[in-house]
């Protein structure tokens, strides 16, 4: 149990950190968001597998995914962060 979660904080940081490289622009993160960034792409990357591929080695849709998955979950995570977080409900 603890190996999964030590291994998905070393994944999430790996992810995280090349996602934020890949996509252009200054994302105001620290150490602890960017491993937030890619546990959930992470998760993403395992859904999308699933959904593409129509198979799951574990019985479910919802997982964590390999390192390359997690890179383009992550990818795709932050892409719509920084679409959407900037943007105010409040119109003047």
């Amino acid at each position: 149990m603890i190996g999964l979660i030590i291994s998905l904080i070393i994944v999430g940081l790996i992810a995280g950190f090349i996602a934020r490289a890949v996509i252009p622009g200054q994302q105001s993160m620290g150490v602890f968001k960017t491993i937030i960034l890619g546990i959930i792409g992470s998760f993403v990357g395992g859904f999308l597998g699933f959904l593409i591929f129509q198979h799951d080695p574990m019985d479910g849709f919802f997982q964590p995914a390999g390192i390359i998955g997690s890179i383009v979950g992550a990818i795709i995570v932050l892409f719509v962060y920084t679409r959407f977080a900037g943007r105010s409900s409040v119109n003047r």
